[in-house]
């Protein structure tokens, strides 16, 4: 039986309301050592619940970290595009929200002709902080 977007487990729950809770990006492992407490004891089950968030895109992986943020954005309705700025001095993550990038990146292609249908974009910068 097919899983209703709107339905999580007793495990994506629990993965997303730490994820949610976290002020910075989140590693798996450390995701499953905070949660032990509350029943997931195994990578297999912390994996599989960041899996499901993340094709629901109520979390997104941010790649060059290899680590999980919840989805702060309301109008984030898909997890196959996702863009977000990252601070090179505090290392804070910011989804990127901007209907310009969007529409853009919506009809990109490259010279080769290709049309692309998913993307994660992470921009490198300081943040307004940490200049």
């Amino acid at each position: 039986m097919a899983q209703k977007q709107g339905y999580l487990s007793k495990n994506q729950k629990i993965v997303l309301d730490y994820i949610e809770k976290a002020n910075q990006p989140l590693k798996a492992y450390s995701i499953l050592f905070n949660v032990q407490k509350k029943g997931l004891k195994a990578p297999p089950q912390v994996y599989r619940a960041l899996d499901r968030l993340v094709e629901i895109g109520k979390v997104h992986k941010i790649e060059s970290k290899n680590a999980f943020v919840a989805c702060k954005n309301s109008n984030c309705t898909i997890s196959n595009a996702t863009a977000f700025s990252i601070c090179d001095g505090c290392e804070k993550v910011t989804e990127i929200s901007n209907p310009k990038l969007s529409k853009y990146l919506s009809g990109f292609q490259d010279n080769s002709g290709m049309k692309y249908n998913k993307y994660n974009l992470e921009f490198f910068g300081l943040c307004k902080k940490c200049r």
